[in-house]
């Protein structure tokens, strides 16, 4: 696997890389190309030339694989990409933060807020309140609200129980009628299935 990263640079610059790259070195008058960055590591300047542009590294929404061929027919996966160098006019205002809110392609514009869901908003007090409880299950103990609701679950199911029990003695049980056995003791009784016509 390589290191690679995606370079953007304004049109007017991307045409005297182009240059740099066709000519050779002896007759292209753009000899220079340097890149540097700050202490931070996120800012930088980019020098083609005598000109230098203000530079930026940025975090892509999402992975971008690089594919490298070397007879237009079988693709080998070389990298995949997640920074993106971006390169400025002098003018043009500074991204806000590390990570780039666009994709590379058109259907990637506004990733960030489209594509990928928000983080939730938690009440800091609310995730205190786990944290403990569970470390406190961890360490052998119960949750501390736990308990309230145990007590009060067993409130409720004594109270059912007592009612349940109430019905059962308010109701005596009813015995099916049953015919007599010696009634019906010489005929079969018949059911819909004996009816049937077998013969097909």
């Amino acid at each position: 696997m390589e290191e690679q990263f995606v370079l953007r640079v304004p049109p007017s610059v991307a045409e005297r890389i182009d240059r740099l790259l066709n000519e050779t070195a002896s007759s292209s008058h753009d000899q220079s190309l340097n890149l540097s960055f700050s202490e931070d590591g996120r800012n930088g300047t980019f020098v083609i030339g005598d000109d230098q542009f203000p530079a930026s590294l940025l975090d892509l929404p999402s992975i971008v694989e690089s594919y490298k061929t070397y007879d237009d027919n079988v693709l080998i996966k070389t990298a995949d990409i997640g920074q993106m160098i971006m390169i400025r006019e002098d003018g043009d205002p500074a991204p806000d933060g590390m990570e780039y809110r666009h994709g590379v392609t058109p259907p990637m514009r506004d990733a960030r807020r489209r594509r990928f869901r928000r983080e939730p908003d938690l009440n800091p007090e609310l995730v205190q309140r786990v944290e403990k409880d569970l470390l406190n299950i961890m360490n052998g103990g119960t949750a501390g609200n736990f308990d309230m609701d145990m007590n009060e679950q067993d409130e409720v199911g004594e109270e059912s129980a007592r009612n349940t029990m109430k019905k059962a003695v308010a109701t005596p049980a009813t015995k099916p009628d049953v015919s007599e056995a010696g009634t019906n003791a010489g005929e079969h009784e018949r059911s819909d299935s004996d009816e049937s016509d077998y013969s097909i």
